[in-house]
């Protein structure tokens, strides 16, 4: 058991894991919206999803604060979505949507420290940074949803939120289009809350390629030279 534990860690802390991650990723952002539109049921693959990428995350982590931080917010994650499934009175939908939010953001700046590691670059690093834009994107979307839970009308359009997790199509559809700037206009952010975001990640969006591009260029260079 030890040894199959060091091995997804030696695996997970690889560069050849961003192919894996990015799959994964592109199920969760592209596909399982689909499919909870489909069925009612498929809402526990994006339930599973999430934990398996913050497990991921817990696993990959170099640094013991990162690990310490991301074990003990799957810990919550887990504990929030076996209280909301189970048979009870209780459910912390919004707290759970917080704490899933929290991963996102340590999940991302984990593979950021990955990505950016050893000033190295190959083809595994590039897609290790879609997988970034793909992160960032996902944390739009719960960031909008936090914002819909709590005003209500952080979103304007002709759709309605049941609140629940079948609404994170809605979500994911609207901050990759504000993420890749391209503005369809059946969505739109309702109140200061949501327009502020709205514009950090169209920012983000312009600015992030170029940064990267920069950064692979600039690297280029060096790599010959060694």
């Amino acid at each position: 058991m030890t040894g199959i534990i060091q091995k997804s860690k030696k695996y997970w802390k690889s560069d050849a894991s961003f192919i894996t991650l990015l799959l994964m990723l592109l199920f969760t952002v592209f596909f399982l919206p689909i499919l909870i539109e489909k069925q009612e049921n498929s809402t526990y693959f994006l339930n599973a999803m999430f934990i398996m990428l913050f497990l991921i995350g817990m696993i990959s982590a170099r640094e013991r604060v990162y690990f310490i931080i991301a074990a003990t917010l799957v810990i919550i994650h887990v504990v929030l979505r076996i209280i909301r499934f189970s048979d009870n009175p209780f459910e912390f939908y919004f707290e759970e949507r917080v704490v899933i939010l929290l991963n996102l953001m340590v999940f991302t700046v984990i593979n950021f420290r990955l990505l950016f590691r050893d000033s190295e670059i190959n083809r595994y690093r590039v897609i290790g940074a879609i997988n970034i834009y793909l992160l960032v994107a996902l944390m739009g979307s719960f960031g909008f949803e936090l914002m819909q839970l709590s005003s209500g009308d952080a979103i304007s359009g002709n759709l309605e939120f049941e609140g629940k997790d079948r609404d994170f199509g809605n979500y994911i559809y609207f901050s990759l289009v504000t993420v890749t700037t391209v503005g369809f206009g059946d969505m739109l952010p309702g109140n200061i809350s949501s327009k502020m975001l709205s514009v950090f990640l169209s920012a983000f969006g312009i600015l992030y390629p170029a940064v990267v591009i920069a950064k692979l260029v600039s690297s280029a260079p060096t790599r010959a030279r060694k």
